[in-house]
C-alpha cells in the first residue's frame, strides 16, 4: 500500500495520497498516509456507502469529486477529517481482488479543480499494484497452510514438491518481510523433509537462492522459458543459474542436478 501511494503521487503530481484495507466485511481502515500534513485521516474507518471511499467500495468502481465539502453526490460523515487535512478535490479507487473489494486508494488536491483521465488511470494502476500484492499474499498463505499438513498417502511427496516449487517462485514477489521469511523457512523445512535419510545425504552444497528457485522449476518439469516466466527472469538468466547450480552439484544433466540437490537436502 505504501509503495502504491508513492507511485500514485509520483505519477500524477498529486500532493496527498492515502489508503487502507478492508477490515471485516464492510469497513476500510485508513492505515497509510503519504504527503499529509496532519494525522486526521489516520485510522479512519470508512463504511461501505459512506463518503467518497465508501461509495467506491459499494459500487466497486473509481469515484471522484471536484470539491468534497459541497458535493451532492456523496454523504458527508467524514467532512471533519477531510477539512482538517485541507483537501478539496479527491478521487477514490477500490482495490478489487477476485470481484471482492479489499481496500481503497485515495488521491487528493488542496484545491477545487477537476482530476483528469490521466490522474484516474494512474490511480487505477496503483490500485492494481496493491491487488497483485494481495493475490500473491493470499496464494502464499494458502500454500503455507497446505505445506503444514502432514505428508501421507500416494503421491504426497509430489504434492510437497509442487508446493515447494510454487513457494520458491512466489518468494521474490512478497513485499512483507515477515511473510517472506516465514515462506522461506517453510521451504527449508520442506526441502529437508525429503525421503533421503540425513545419514545418506551428500556433502552440503551451497547454492544461491535463485539457483534453488531455478532447480525447483526444473524439478517440476518446466522448460527454461516457463521457469523464466514463473520467476520473472529472462530465459538467458535462468540458463546461467542452472549452469552454475549444475557445476556446484557436479551434475552433467538437469536430471542429475535435481537428484543431487535432493540428496543434498536442497529440494524435497
Amino acid at each position: 500500500m505504501r509503495a502504491a501511494l508513492l507511485r500514485l503521487r509520483r505519477g500524477t503530481g498529486l500532493p496527498v495520497a492515502f489508503g487502507g484495507l478492508l477490515e471485516g466485511s464492510r469497513q476500510v481502515r485508513i492505515g497509510e498516509l503519504s504527503g499529509t500534513g496532519t494525522r486526521a485521516l489516520n485510522g479512519l474507518a470508512i463504511s461501505s456507502g459512506n463518503g467518497l471511499g465508501g461509495k467506491a467500495v459499494a459500487l466497486s468502481r473509481p469515484c471522484a469529486v471536484t470539491d468534497y465539502h459541497v458535493s451532492r453526490h456523496i454523504s458527508h460523515e467524514y467532512d471533519a477529517a477531510v477539512a482538517a487535512e485541507g483537501l478539496r478535490s479527491v478521487l477514490a479507487v477500490p482495490v478489487v481482488v477476485r470481484r471482492r473489494v479489499r481496500g481503497v486508494l485515495y488521491g487528493a488536491l488542496r484545491a477545487a479543480q477537476p482530476l483528469g483521465d490521466r490522474t484516474l488511470a494512474a490511480a487505477v494502476a496503483a490500485a492494481r499494484d496493491v491487488e497483485q500484492s494481495l493475490v500473491v499474499r493470499d496464494e502464499v498463505r494458502s500454500l503455507l497452510a497446505a505445506a503444514r499438513e502432514p505428508v501421507a498417502g500416494p503421491g504426497a511427496w509430489e504434492q510437497v514438491r509442487e508446493a515447494h516449487g510454487a513457494l520458491r517462485a512466489l518468494a521474490p514477489r512478497v513485499l512483507d518481510p515477515a511473510l517472506r521469511a516465514e515462506l522461506l523457512a517453510v521451504c527449508g523445512r520442506l526441502a529437508t523433509a525429503a525421503t533421503v535419510p540425513e545419514r545418506e545425504r551428500d556433502r552440503p552444497v551451497s547454492l544461491a537462492p535463485r539457483e534453488v528457485d531455478v532447480l525447483s522449476c526444473v524439478a517440476a518439469g518446466v522448460t527454461n522459458a516457463a521457469a523464466a516466466e514463473r520467476l520473472g527472469l529472462r530465459p538467458e538468466t535462468v540458463k546461467g543459474y542452472l549452469r552454475s547450480a549444475m557445476r556446484k552439484l557436479g551434475a552433467h544433466t538437469r536430471l542429475e542436478a535435481v537428484v543431487a540437490a535432493r540428496r543434498a537436502g536442497l529440494l524435497p
